[in-house]
């Protein structure tokens, strides 16, 4: 992923999304149901927030156990899984 700035927008049909500052092109879009809406009120954008900063989390977390793996392949001793 480019090293630039993410943003959070709400875009005028209500959806969230979650881009590069430089792009119109979502990464990743949440909509929230009008129930859900009703129930959460103004507080919805918070949520999202949340939601964005999880997934990012565990992207991260992904993407360095992806990193592990790849240098434990070269290791030939193996590892033990317990």
């Amino acid at each position: 992923m480019s090293s630039a700035f993410l943003e959070i927008v709400e875009l005028p049909d209500g959806r969230i999304v979650l881009r590069r500052s430089e792009e119109e092109t979502a990464l990743v879009t949440l909509t929230f149901s009008s129930e859900a809406r009703g129930f959460l009120k103004a507080r919805y954008i918070d949520i999202a927030k949340e939601m964005f900063h999880a997934g990012l989390l565990a992207a991260g977390h992904l993407a360095e156990e992806e990193v592990s793996d790849e240098t434990d392949d070269d290791d030939p001793t193996g590892h033990t899984v317990h």
